[in-house]
């Protein structure tokens, strides 16, 4: 059977690309469905990272509709770190965590609307700093080694988060 035909009849290209969907978005979902509960950590730092990152880009662009969806994906996935916070386990360390994205949230917000670049900047720093610190933790170094980064984090601080978007 020639390509493009499914039993006699040709093939959309819509058709050919839900059935075999987007490559890269693909990965990325089967990526985050297999990922151990660690590596979600990291990969929501890593995509709230690059949302916040695109939207401070589209801000000095004039790109507001996309700023706009960038920065809604990035406090949507900060609110899912703080839903997968496991206080019972956690303790000290949930509660710190729950105070610094509700902060997080807060300052993203407020530079929103005061279109303050230095606020977006600000909640990146922040998280780079708790990504290293995880990305320590998971690629088989100690507590201590985040400890060293000055951030007190644990494998128990966290459920698996239900969900991210890149």
């Amino acid at each position: 059977m020639p390509a493009g035909r499914e039993q006699g009849r040709l093939i959309s290209m819509k058709e050919k690309k839900s059935m075999f969907g987007n490559g890269a978005k693909d990965y990325r979902r089967m990526e985050v469905v297999t990922a151990d509960p660690k590596r979600l950590v990291i990969l929501c730092y890593e995509s709230v990272i690059g949302n916040l990152r695109l939207a401070r880009s589209c801000y000095e662009s004039g790109e507001f509709e996309v700023k706009a969806n960038a920065l809604q994906k990035a406090l949507d996935v900060i609110c899912e770190l703080r839903n997968a916070l496991d206080f019972e386990r956690g303790g000290e360390i949930a509660r710190n965590l729950d105070a610094l994205y509700a902060y997080m949230n807060r300052r993203l917000l407020d530079a929103d609307l005061r279109k303050d670049l230095q606020g977006i900047d600000e909640v990146v720093a922040m998280l780079e700093d708790l990504e290293s610190a995880w990305k320590e933790i998971f690629y088989g170094r100690t507590e201590t080694a985040a400890e060293e980064a000055g951030t007190r984090l644990s494998t128990v601080a966290y459920r698996a988060p239900a969900a991210i978007s890149a």
